[in-house]
């Protein structure tokens, strides 16, 4: 669970970040000079921190720690243990400097660094179309390029027609036709300009005709609409359609929502009547659509099973498997506490029973993984007295009696939040910075074999997740990168990862990923999720509230990562999550546990169209903070849903058969 948008360099540890930005320390005694830092890209700047007792006078030698925070759109900035600025990218960059006080808190001092923007270089039209038709607006863009070849996304761009007679832009830079002729586009900013020169023509469209795939649909279903344009001779002519509709709701108000999209595919939110309407010039046709309620087929009810309670601290990951006896299995983590790990017999989920416990050097036990065969556990450490965190892997052949095989630190004593388990190896967060690939075909001697980091300014890693050969890693702005570490289409292996492709997204929360094949459809989706926490993560004895939604691209092209839908819980947010077959199972914090129908083409808001099967808050009145769900990871397994919440445990639950309306 950590926190958004932070970039980690490696003189800290990931423990001892999520502490230094979770707890209120007030007034800080840090001094750092300068108090304020401008720079241009490329230059360099060393901060001077120092610190005084409680005698007043300056401690000598004292240890501070620097990491970097980038802002949201902002610039980049790298640090080194030293307190070494060095500007990468320009913008607004934060440097926060952390003083470990022996008493166990930590005084913290934020460095705000300004990079300077390089001067302006040219305006590069984005596919400026040859010719247009009378009466359809057209929508023109640029990109403005500074001297480094980068974006300046951050200045607006003044459109302009050489004869608004002929054609004319609107406030948002949509350009309209009024009579056929030849007109000069001009696009300027501060003293940059750019032209191009473009052919108005009559638009020859008498009619319009419109079919739907469907008449009848589902909330949720996606109707595809075909828009024919014909001239007044009847003949098929090519012309830009623009699609819009109203709906009106069966039951639930007057109005009913929506989302077209310009190639003609319609989703509905609510049941009701839907009337899409294709536009091209003065010319107009509709279709009416009839949309069913999806809730009354897949509602279901989700009782409660089963409760392993933990409250006397935090519980992190979970992992649910048959061991190698046919009975089944958990592994729960801990979170800030003293290094423990809790083995479970679930298999009689109304009657989880702890069987074995292990304890290591850490303050958190963050993640928890076991191999396929059933035989070996391996459990992430940070926040180790002697900074010797890494990895544990454990002998689970008897879960009543686990024991330590081995473990492995070699360039993972910053801490290792995630990892994961395929094919005889092990991928382990290394200090959030990159993904370390560890064979374990001997598991009393492990090695590293590869790694993959990314390669751009103030990078930082959250998680990874393997199938098929494929790794998807979490790279908060970054986003999620495809690697290939086995599978071979890029020719990848676990000795030479090869990155596939990767997407963003504009929050920079991207915090988990999990890809699905939709067998329903064809279509190949990755879900990436928020984590974010705008209201602090920590504040003792009270709730949390979290923010984030998870973002569903399609990858079928992989080369065309696309963004189609999203399933947001408004005033939560999101954690980890799991996919089996074409159901959708969230973790969402303060919300409690989701159940999500995905089937079908996915297109839209999720939640607003009735995909949720149903819904399980995990309040317990005993928690580590009372009545506070948190729910942090589920896993389906055999007809039940397991999942740890942070402040009360494991939990089980199963979703019923369908309900029946009254």
């Amino acid at each position: 669970m950590t926190p958004n948008r932070l970039l980690i360099k490696p003189t800290l540890t990931l423990l001892s970040l999520v502490f230094a930005l979770t707890f209120s320390f007030g007034q800080s005694d840090i001094t750092v000079m300068p108090e304020k830092v401008s720079l241009d890209v490329g230059e360099s700047t060393t901060l001077k921190a120092s610190i005084k007792g409680d005698d007043g006078k300056v401690v000598e030698d004292a240890q501070f720690l620097f990491f970097t925070r980038r802002r949201k759109g902002g610039g980049a900035v790298e640090v080194d243990s030293t307190g070494l600025v060095t500007a990468k990218l320009p913008g607004e960059a934060i440097v926060i400097v952390i003083y470990p006080h022996p008493d166990g808190k930590y005084l913290r001092a934020n460095i705000p660094v300004s990079i300077a923007y390089p001067a302006l270089s040219r305006i590069e039209f984005n596919e400026p179309p040859q010719n247009i038709l009378t009466d359809i607006p057209t929508a023109i863009s640029a990109t403005i390029l500074d001297k480094m070849d980068l974006d300046r996304n951050d200045l607006e761009i003044s459109f302009s027609s050489s004869d608004p007679k002929i054609a004319s832009f609107d406030a948002f830079n949509n350009l309209t036709g009024h009579q056929p002729g030849k007109i000069t586009i001009m696009a300027k900013v501060e003293d940059i300009t750019a032209k191009f020169d473009i052919k108005i023509e009559k638009n020859p469209v008498e009619d319009i005709q419109l079919t739907a795939s469907v008449d009848e649909a589902l909330s949720g279903d996606v109707i595809n609409f075909e828009a024919q344009t014909m001239d007044k001779s009847g003949k098929m002519v090519k012309a830009p359609v623009t699609f819009t509709f109203q709906g009106k709701s069966a039951e639930q108000s007057e109005f009913a929502g929506g989302l077209i999209k310009p190639d003609g595919r319609f989703v509905a939110y609510q049941p009701g009547v839907y009337t899409i309407t294709a536009v091209c010039g003065k010319n107009s046709a509709q279709k009416v659509v009839r949309i069913g309620d999806r809730q009354e087929v897949i509602k279901r009810d989700i009782q409660l099973v089963g409760k392993g309670s933990v409250t006397d601290k935090h519980t992190s990951d979970l992992w649910v498997w048959e061991g190698v006896d046919g009975r089944d299995y958990a592994v729960t983590g801990t979170w800030g506490a003293d290094g423990e790990a809790f083995f479970w017999d679930v298999t009689d989920p109304a009657n989880m029973t702890p069987i074995d416990t292990v304890k290591v050097d850490a303050r958190t036990v963050n993640d928890v993984k076991v191999s396929e065969d059933g035989r070996i556990c391996i459990i992430s450490r940070e926040g180790a007295s002697n900074r010797k965190n890494g990895i544990i892997i454990f002998d689970v052949s008897d879960p009543t009696n686990v024991w330590k095989i081995s473990e492995y630190s070699d360039g993972l004593t910053g801490g290792v939040h995630n990892l994961f388990i395929y094919d005889n190896h092990v991928f382990a967060l290394s200090n959030a910075e990159r993904y370390d690939i560890i064979n374990i075909e001997d598991p009393a001697a492990p090695y590293k074999v590869g790694e993959y980091e990314i390669p751009t300014p103030g990078h930082s890693i959250h998680d990874v997740w393997v199938v098929d050969g494929i790794a998807y890693s979490s790279n908060w702005h970054d986003g999620v990168h495809i690697v290939d570490v086995g599978n071979g289409i890029a020719g990848g292996t676990p000795a030479k990862p090869v990155l596939i492709t990767s997407f963003t997204y504009p929050s920079g929360w991207n915090h988990a990923a999990f890809p699905f094949f939709s067998k329903s459809t064809g279509k190949f989706y990755v879900i990436a999720g928020d984590e974010a926490f705008p209201y602090g993560l920590h504040v003792k004895d009270n709730p949390v509230i979290a923010a984030g939604w998870l973002h569903v691209f399609d990858v079928t092209d992989m080369e065309n990562p696309v963004e189609v839908a999203k399933y947001e819980v408004e005033g939560a947010g999101s954690h980890n999550f799991w996919i089996e077959g074409e159901t959708l199972y969230v973790a969402n914090y303060n919300a409690g546990l989701r159940v999500v129908d995905i089937s079908g083409e996915l297109l839209g808001d999720l939640r607003a169209q009735g995909r949720e099967m149903g819904w399980f808050i995990s309040t317990d009145p005993k928690g580590y903070v009372p009545n506070a769900a948190f729910t942090w990871g589920p896993q389906p397994h055999k007809g039940h849903i397991f999942f740890s919440d942070w402040n009360s445990g494991l939990w089980s639950v199963k979703m019923e058969e369908k309900r029946l309306k009254n």
